[in-house]
């Protein structure tokens, strides 16, 4: 397996494009973990807290129409 170092300079040496994809990948992926932990957190109860955060806002009237 190669090093990170040598990825990198790999990288470095990517034609525009084929870099522009790269980093379109990269993005993906993280948003795609990103939701994977999202939906893992909220089925397991651990962001109940905004909600209730959110409806003792409200009954104190601290929150604005948009």
């Amino acid at each position: 397996m190669r090093t990170v170092n040598e990825i990198q300079m790999e990288i470095e040496t990517l034609p525009q494009q084929e870099y522009i994809k790269l980093v379109h990948w990269f993005s993906e992926r993280d948003w795609k973990a990103w939701d994977r932990e999202l939906v893992k957190d909220s089925q397991s109860g651990k962001l109940d807290f905004l909600i209730d955060e959110a409806m003792e806002a409200k009954k104190n009237g601290h929150l604005k129409d948009i």
